[in-house]
């Protein structure tokens, strides 16, 4: 008998319950899990009488669905709570709020008694792999455990079903009767992953899987779980921070920041297109291995300062006090998880290559001010919602336009009397003021002759008096001749 045909052997004989046919998973795409309006808060504690005042809010309120057959990955920064939310839907831990479906049944209250039976169908690949073994088990005890502790008798025994286990994960299967302290980091999460799929479940969470193995070794694995995956008929909720490994074995992507999903999208419109300004922040992080590239400029976003602290989080979009978008709308409504597009929600006010939610509000708050400096010119110039905001970012309203046209037709009738008289102080340094801004303006043109005129008429204000005393004494004209005449003028004023 062929290796094949007994590895399916043995998967009938072991749990004839768990087998699903993996072609009709896809099709059906029936929903898994189902999770709404999950929350998880750790309480702080002080005091003799231990008062609780205040709550670490890891996860606050998360809605998200996985289909059969499916892959969803799930990325974001440290502290955003994904592996959190991974162990409270595997109810390793118990939610504060929400509701977890399985299969259409509610598991978020369940017992350990209750949760017993599913615990087959349900497993987890943990993030640490020198925390998650045993030290004082060997490796066989380790990964045979699901079957002693869940009554499972696989043909053959149990002993050649580990080491077939083993096999099937990279190791050999003479690592049977070895302790943990004998492998390295990569090894003992190869160990974690073939406990996880013992009983063969229809649901792994996989808490960074790969993050602890070679680079060199780290695509054997991610092909492993795929080539399981299909065999197997398995679901998968991948956490991890690798954002190409995530692009590579995920149907879809959620986005997660300081416990909230802010974005979640097909794999092709997540890469290609992300609304979100966070998103759009952290898919410009990814290197591109590129050597043409090299010398080209960087469109990488920095975004200002570090994440608030889940204890005590922001109002309203918690991006808002790191985001280049954010208006006074951000800072007081929270946005709402709604699908913009086929396939793809955001949780956005002001969403990246998509029309406004809120065009009415376009005063950026001051934080936005100081992260869009962070942010190159050509994301800002893509931004089809900027011009709105091109005003406030500059801090200039109609009135003070009008007042600086006054002010600088004022500046160019001055010089161009024939007794011109010395101005006042205020009305100086007003006129300095404009004709800067005048030569701002004009300082990508060919200076001409007429161009020189002009130029002479918005010279420093305070040698404005001085050059005009000057012309009277020598007899000299102004207009054309400006240039001139400003020039004897100033050894005389020096």
């Amino acid at each position: 008998m062929s290796e094949t045909k007994k590895t399916d052997t043995v998967a009938q004989a072991q749990v004839p319950k768990q087998a699903s046919a993996p072609e009709d998973a896809p099709a059906e795409r029936e929903v898994l899990l189902k999770v709404e309006g999950l929350t998880k808060h750790f309480p702080i504690k002080k005091g003799i009488l231990q008062r609780q005042v205040g709550a670490v809010k890891a996860v606050d309120g998360i809605d998200f669905e996985v289909r059969k057959g499916e892959t969803l990955g799930v990325v974001g920064e440290s502290g955003c709570g994904k592996s959190t939310m991974g162990r409270v839907i595997t109810r390793l831990q118990d939610p504060t709020g929400g509701k977890i479906t399985f299969e259409g049944r509610d598991i978020t209250r369940l017992g350990t008694g209750q949760m017993r039976p599913l615990r087959r169908d349900i497993q987890m690949i943990f993030q640490d792999p020198y925390g998650s073994l045993n030290p004082r088990h060997t490796i066989g005890s380790i990964v045979s455990a699901p079957f002693r502790l869940q009554g499972v008798q696989p043909e053959g025994g149990v002993k050649k079903e580990v080491q077939r286990l083993l096999e099937l994960v990279g190791l050999s299967p003479e690592h049977y009767n070895r302790y943990p302290h004998e492998f390295s980091g990569g090894q003992r999460q190869r160990i974690g992953i073939a406990r996880a799929l013992a009983l063969k479940p229809k649901l792994v969470v996989a808490d960074e899987p790969v993050s602890a193995l070679d680079v060199s070794i780290q695509a054997q694995v991610v092909n492993l779980m795929d080539d399981l995956q299909q065999e197997l008929g398995l679901t998968y909720v991948i956490i991890a921070h690798d954002l190409s490994v995530v692009r590579h074995v995920s149907d879809r992507i959620a986005v997660m920041y300081l416990g909230k999903i802010v974005e979640l999208a097909d794999r092709t419109l997540l890469y290609e297109s992300p609304m979100h300004p966070y998103t759009k922040a952290l898919m410009s992080a990814v290197p591109v291995p590129d050597p043409k590239r090299r010398g080209q400029k960087s469109e990488r976003i920095l975004l200002r300062g570090d994440v608030p602290s889940p204890i005590a989080p922001p109002s309203g979009c918690r991006f808002h006090t790191r985001c280049w978008k954010a208006t006074q709308i951000c800072k007081t409504t929270e946005p709402q998880l709604v699908e913009l597009r086929p396939g793809q929600r955001v949780a956005c006010h002001h969403p990246e290559d998509f029309e406004d939610q809120a065009p009415q509000d376009t005063v950026l708050l001051s934080a936005a001010k100081k992260a869009s400096e962070l942010v190159p010119d050509a994301v800002l110039s893509n931004d089809p919602a900027e011009p709105k905001k091109a005003p406030a970012a500059e801090e200039t309203t109609a009135a003070e336009e009008t007042a600086v046209a006054e002010k600088t037709a004022a500046a160019e009738k001055a010089p161009a009397s024939d007794t011109p008289e010395a101005p006042e102080p205020s009305e100086t340094s007003e006129a300095s003021e404009a004709t800067e801004a005048v030569e701002a303006d004009e300082s990508t043109e060919a200076p001409e002759a007429s161009d020189t005129a002009e130029a002479s008429d918005t010279t420093a204000a305070p040698e404005a008096a001085e050059a005009a005393e000057a012309v009277e004494s020598s007899g000299e004209k102004t207009g054309p001749g400006a240039k001139t005449s400003t020039d004897s003028a100033k050894p005389a004023g020096e």
